[in-house]
């Protein structure tokens, strides 16, 4: 006899071949999808730390003053970086010290006893003035005045009239 019926076992229906297919198909996207998710995560947090590394070396102000001459003009620039622990004092005028004179800023919250901060450097457009930030956070007022080379001696209050006078200001961050 001739057998052309075939075994049913060993007959793959031809709708299952799609499904085999189709089930490869989309457990290759979903490790291509893992893979991606992934390596996208290790970018996100090398951007991150890249980004907190570089805000650490912006500098950020904290405190700012803008002191005013006698005819409320502008006269000197002041902030302060707690991370680098200066006070910047930039001049916006051209006015230097004579040859015997220094700049002197004071802290002028109470104006009965000015506490002297620092002599400015003569002729530089910007000074920087080493400071601890506990120092400043009770200050309100500054002030700068004209004294002799190398400032006064501690204790010794300023000459009158101020050159430069005005108000410190905590910044929001």
């Amino acid at each position: 006899m001739n057998d052309t019926t075939s075994d049913p076992s060993t007959v793959v229906p031809p709708y299952t071949t799609g499904w085999r297919l189709l089930a490869i198909i989309l457990i290759v996207l979903l490790a291509v999808g893992i893979a991606t998710g992934k390596s996208m995560f290790e970018m996100f947090n090398a951007q991150i730390a890249h980004l907190q590394a570089k805000v650490k070396t912006v500098p950020q102000t904290k405190y700012i003053a803008v002191l005013l001459d006698a005819k409320l003009a502008p006269g000197v620039l002041v902030t302060f970086d707690p991370q680098d622990g200066f006070l910047m004092l930039q001049r916006l005028t051209d006015i230097k010290e004579g040859a015997n004179d220094s700049m002197q800023l004071w802290d002028n919250t109470n104006p009965a006893k000015p506490v002297s901060m620092g002599v400015l450097t003569p002729k530089l457009r910007t000074a920087q003035l080493p400071i601890k930030e506990a120092a400043l956070s009770k200050v309100t007022q500054l002030t700068i005045s004209v004294e002799n080379r190398g400032g006064v001696e501690p204790g010794t209050p300023p000459l009158l009239p101020y050159l430069y006078s005005g108000a410190l200001i905590l910044k929001a961050l």
